[in-house]
């Protein structure tokens, strides 16, 4: 008869609590989970030689949570990461402040040292790292980032202890957790009735979904229903819930309000709705904002921030909802001046909205006044609002269509993102790609140059984006290698799933992302995605943030390398970093002529797509844009993206002119587009 021990009961609940994947790094305080995936082998003798769960081996701790966190982003589902002791999660790094953030379902667990030295128990020390590894407060090391952290204490209950843990992952506010337990629990043995034992997966529900209080609904619609200028603000509204776009586009229409996303993780508005006014990550002037005299802020971490000016104006009335956290109690200060703050679901609120702003109208027609769906003053905003949406993708067009007077071979982003979009757009691939947006600098030009147009899984389809909504970076590379496993799942149980999945990044992300590991990972577990790097040469978010509190400072105008944000004169060829970690499986590629640009993005969409399925292809791609000009001194030299110092004074940066038209459209700032 076959051993059980505590360790499979772990294994077993995971694969009934609905996780499918575990990411792991293996270490010694995981003996008993190799000897029970090989009974499982042996006594369930699949084809494949799989297991429940299935196992992604990662190299690196923090590129495997960022894969479980892909994975959960396209499926919706949990994950599992499991890990070595203090030292395993010590390296899972800042992908631990990325779920957090992200409000990621991901189960992490690691085991910890031995307790017994002596062979008391079955797992007692043996090895002299279990010495050096025990520490006295291991779950210390991520314990504010998660939503719970429990220690696993007898094989006996470690069903329980797992189904609590998924039961508050997958409950708002959704997040990581984290289990731990001492060698010896793991390796206990158990009797074959507690592995018979069902977790009764019905008795743990994850916490239904709450709706708007009465008041704040009837409070809300009644303002938006009088407002002059209301405003929506969203940046993570259909990250748990596809469908809430719906409820958002219909209230924006039945009151022609503009739509604008600020700091956004997720496609929540698209690009082509006519009341799409923009995106921001808070660097320019937010003009809708001064506008506004009611503004309905909706899953937004960051709605404006204030020491740029912008905030609305005192007489506005502002409005905030969220579906977990409306009080972000995991930030030491945030704050919004507001009437009401409540939380609720976003695809309910919304829904509620909607519904009692008809019936407010539909009430003031009964008393014999005026109807405000469809009346005027809606008719004129709504048309102001187009305005403004067409002066913007207009600004877009001409950004992408401009080539940079450097030289005769010079490309800027836009440049790149322009390109990869219509090329997806003539092979018909445009509705069906994922877009991870590490940008950082180029957050604003990933989004306004790709233009995505559908939440993550929507069931219509239509070109999605994530980005990481937090903090930390080298998050793009293990996000793309876990979506790619999503995705390839959600199509096996019939859904749309995606064609073509895309990371774009600047070289210091992709060098944080860890490339060695996350391409070795991709080769092995064959998950083909485009990655596009935005080579700037270095570090431009610290010259950014230096120069905004330092605009004319010491710094402001020298070189990034001796300001010891930059890369140079000697930078890494990337694409042949992830060429040698999957042993020549990656096809890689350096672009360094405008002329090269079309065709190169074209052949990597090709590969990617098409030739995925065969084993010795490689389908990742990395397109490497390195721009060059003539210096003064007669010879080529590199010339960062967007920075200041490679640039001469005619090609800086400046405010956007005035657009006109209406009045809306003739203040659009520069990062709106």
């Amino acid at each position: 008869m076959p051993t059980y021990t505590g360790a499979s009961v772990f294994l077993q609940t995971l694969a009934r609590g609905g996780v499918k994947y575990a990411f792991v790094n293996w270490g010694s305080d995981h003996p008993a989970f190799l000897e029970d995936l090989e009974r499982q082998r042996q006594t369930n003798k699949h084809p494949d030689g799989d297991t429940e769960p299935s196992i992604v081996i990662c190299p690196n701790e923090m590129v495997g949570l960022s894969a479980a966190q892909g994975y959960a982003s396209v499926t919706g589902k949990p994950a599992a990461v499991i890990v070595h002791v203090d030292v395993g999660t010590q390296a899972l790094a800042g992908a631990v402040h990325n779920v957090d953030r992200a409000r990621a379902p991901v189960l992490i667990y690691a085991g910890a040292s031995a307790h017994s030295a002596d062979g008391e128990l079955m797992g007692s020390r043996n090895e002299f790292v279990m010495w050096l590894q025990d520490v006295p407060d291991q779950p210390a090391i991520v314990r504010q980032y998660m939503r719970y952290t429990g220690q696993i204490n007898s094989a006996k209950n470690v069903d329980k202890m797992v189904m609590r843990a998924l039961q508050i992952a997958q409950s708002e506010p959704r997040g990581p957790v984290y289990l731990w337990a001492r060698r010896e629990v793991t390796e206990e043995v158990v009797e074959e009735s507690l592995m018979n034992r069902s977790p009764q997966i019905s008795k743990w529900p994850i916490v239904l979904p709450c709706a708007l209080p009465p008041a704040a609904v009837a409070t809300i619609s009644s303002a938006l229903l009088s407002a002059q200028f209301p405003l929506i603000i969203t940046g993570h509204l259909s990250r748990n819930s596809p469908s809430a776009i719906d409820p958002l586009l219909e209230l924006s229409e039945l009151l022609s309000i503009p739509l604008f996303a600020h700091c956004p993780s997720t496609t929540n508005i698209p690009y082509s709705h006519p009341h799409f006014a923009g995106l921001s990550f808070g660097y320019d002037p937010f003009v809708l904002l001064k506008r506004a005299d009611v503004v309905l802020i909706i899953d937004c971490d960051i709605p404006f921030i204030e020491v740029k000016g912008n905030k609305p104006p005192d007489t506005a009335r502002v409005f905030v909802i969220d579906g977990g956290d409306v009080l972000r109690t995991t930030m030491n200060y945030w704050h919004v001046d507001a009437e009401i703050m409540a939380r609720s679901d976003g695809a309910l609120a919304l829904s509620q909205l909607v519904s009692e702003v008809k019936r407010l109208d539909a009430e003031r027609v009964q008393s014999g006044k005026l109807g405000i769906l469809g009346g005027d003053v809606v008719k004129v905003r709504g048309q102001d609002v187009k305005d403004w949406h067409n002066a913007l993708i207009k600004k877009l067009d001409d950004a992408e269509s401009t080539l940079p007077a450097l030289s005769s071979q010079a490309f800027s982003a836009p440049n790149v993102l322009g390109t990869l979009r219509k090329t997806l757009m003539a092979q018909d691939l445009h509705r069906d790609t994922l877009v991870f947006n590490e940008g950082i600098s180029n957050y604003v030009e990933v989004f306004n140059h790709l233009r995505p147009d559908a939440p993550v899984s929507y069931p219509g389809g239509g070109m999605a984006m994530l980005a990481p909504g937090a903090g930390a970076l080298g998050w793009a590379l293990g996000n793309a290698i876990g979506a790619c496993i999503g995705e390839r799942d959600v199509r096996k149980q019939g859904g749309r799933g995606y064609k073509c999945v895309v990371a774009v990044m600047g070289d210091g992300c992709y060098l944080f992302g860890v490339p060695g590991s996350a391409y070795w990972i991709a080769r092995r577990y064959e998950t083909p995605f485009l990655t596009i790097i935005l080579n700037n040469g270095g570090w431009k978010s610290p010259k950014v943030a230096m120069l905004g509190v330092y605009p004319n400072g010491l710094g402001s105008s020298v070189h990034g390398d001796r300001l010891t944000v930059g890369f140079g004169p000697s930078v890494p060829d990337y694409s042949q970093i992830a060429v040698a970690a999957s042993s020549g499986w990656v096809y890689g590629r350096k672009v360094e002529r405008r002329d090269e640009l079309e065709e190169a993005i074209r052949e990597a969409v090709r590969v990617v797509v098409e030739e995925k399925r065969t084993d010795s292809t490689p389908p990742a791609m990395i397109v490497d844009p390195i721009i060059y000009h003539n210096a003064a001194s007669g010879h080529a030299s590199r010339l960062l993206l967007n920075e200041f110092e490679y640039l001469p004074p005619a090609l800086l940066v400046q405010p956007a002119e005035a657009i006109g038209g209406s009045e809306i459209a003739s203040d659009i700032p520069r990062d709106c587009i």
